[in-house]
C-alpha cells in the first residue's frame, strides 16, 4: 500500500500577498478568489497566513483603516507548513495539533507550492461526507 501525500490533494494555486501589502489589497484577493486567507509571503518565502478574521479582530475592531495597516502587522506568523511530500496522515495530525483548517505547502526553500485544507481532505479520504459536499457546495455570495 502506498502512502498518500499533501502533494495528490493540494490546490496548487497560492494566492499570496507580501507583508507590505495593505490589508485592503489581501481583502480584496480574498474576496475576487472567494477564499478566507491568503498566504503572506517576504521575498517569496511564506512567513505566515492572514485569515479573513485576522482582518476583523485586529483590523476592523481596532478601528484601523485597511489602506493604511500593511499585511505585516497583523498576520499570524506562527504558520505550521508542510511539504508537497508530507503525508496525509502527518498533515492531518499537524492541522489538529495546531488547531488550524488550511496549510501552505512550501518547496524546500520556504516557497510557497500550494495549499491543503480539510476540505481537501475530506473530498480526497471520505468523499461521501457532509465536509466533503460543504466544501464542494458553490460559494454563498
Amino acid at each position: 500500500m502506498t502512502t498518500r501525500t499533501v502533494a495528490e490533494v493540494m490546490t496548487e494555486q497560492v494566492m499570496s500577498v507580501p507583508t507590505t501589502a495593505p490589508v485592503r489589497q489581501a481583502a480584496e484577493v480574498m474576496r475576487d478568489n472567494d477564499i478566507g486567507d491568503v498566504v503572506v509571503v517576504d521575498d517569496g518565502v511564506v512567513r505566515g497566513v492572514l485569515t479573513d478574521r485576522d482582518m476583523v479582530i485586529r483590523v476592523l475592531a481596532d478601528n484601523k483603516e485597511p489602506n493604511a495597516v500593511t499585511v505585516g502587522e497583523v498576520y499570524s506568523a506562527n504558520v505550521v507548513v508542510a511539504q508537497a511530500d508530507t503525508t496525509i496522515d502527518d498533515a492531518v495530525r499537524a492541522m489538529r495539533d495546531r488547531a488550524v483548517r488550511r496549510l501552505p505547502v512550501v518547496d524546500r526553500e520556504g516557497r510557497p507550492v500550494g495549499v491543503v485544507s480539510i476540505g481537501d481532505f475530506a473530498r480526497s479520504e471520505d468523499p461521501h461526507s457532509a465536509l466533503a459536499d460543504i466544501s464542494d457546495a458553490p460559494p454563498n455570495t
